[in-house]
């Protein structure tokens, strides 16, 4: 059987991902996690990546990339990144949900829960959530939430939930309640592994000629403070 290499690429938040594995394992992860440098370091991170794993780009069976929601600019870098890499080499793109992702490690680390709330910091007390189960399976659908206190009370009354992603931190003061557990688990290319290998077996393709990241908000321009810019 030929083994699988998928490339994994993650730069919907701060952090900027990138991810061997073979056959849905992890080989090597690189990242780092800071603002307005993505499209600085995503290249050298590539290269380092499989030149470490010892693996040729052309080994490559697949290039998987983290869909969004996130940051626009972010997704924009990583999924016209990814689209490079199929052209080149004749192979597939794999889009992963980021909040699936999200839950996905959050699952790896809190296996004895059954409830995942992944979130993505927005603007002030907004987030981009989801909810999924245990088999990543989604039981409410991304969406934008303004944090209140009364916030997923639903949920929390029938479960105990884990709370993930890059917003924990924000949150967390907003939603005391004895049935939510908050994990310091943020956006990582390594969180991809076995979704994609899953999607590449079941050939779920996204078509590297017209695939957008999920935004979920339509992208909206401050207005300029500048003079004479409006």
């Amino acid at each position: 059987m030929k083994d699988i290499y998928i490339l994994s690429i993650d730069t919907a938040t701060e952090v900027c991902s990138v991810a061997l594995s073979c056959n849905g394992r992890n080989i090597l992860c690189k990242e780092q996690n800071g603002t307005n440098m993505h499209s600085q370091i995503l290249l050298p991170y590539i290269d380092e990546v499989l030149h470490r794993s010892g693996v040729a780009k052309t080994q490559l069976s697949a290039i998987a990339v983290s869909e969004g929601p996130g940051s626009y600019t972010g997704l924009r870098i990583g999924v016209s990144t990814a689209k490079g890499f199929c052209y080149a080499l004749q192979i597939p793109l794999i889009a992963v949900p980021t909040l699936m992702s999200i839950a996905n490690g959050a699952r790896q680390e809190y296996a004895q829960y059954a409830c995942f709330c992944p979130m993505i910091d927005a603007r002030r007390m907004e987030v981009y959530c989801a909810l999924y189960d245990h088999d990543l399976q989604e039981t409410a659908p991304a969406d934008n939430v303004i944090v209140q206190e009364n916030s997923f009370a639903a949920v929390l009354a029938e479960h105990v939930v884990v709370f993930c992603g890059n917003a924990v931190n924000k949150v967390q003061t907003v939603l005391q309640h004895p049935q939510a557990v908050f994990a310091t688990v943020n956006c990582s290319a390594k969180y991809m592994a076995d979704i994609a290998f899953s999607y590449y077996q079941a050939q779920k393709f996204a078509d590297a000629a017209y695939f957008e990241p999920f935004y979920l908000k339509k992208f909206q321009s401050a207005v300029s403070k500048v003079k004479g810019l409006r």
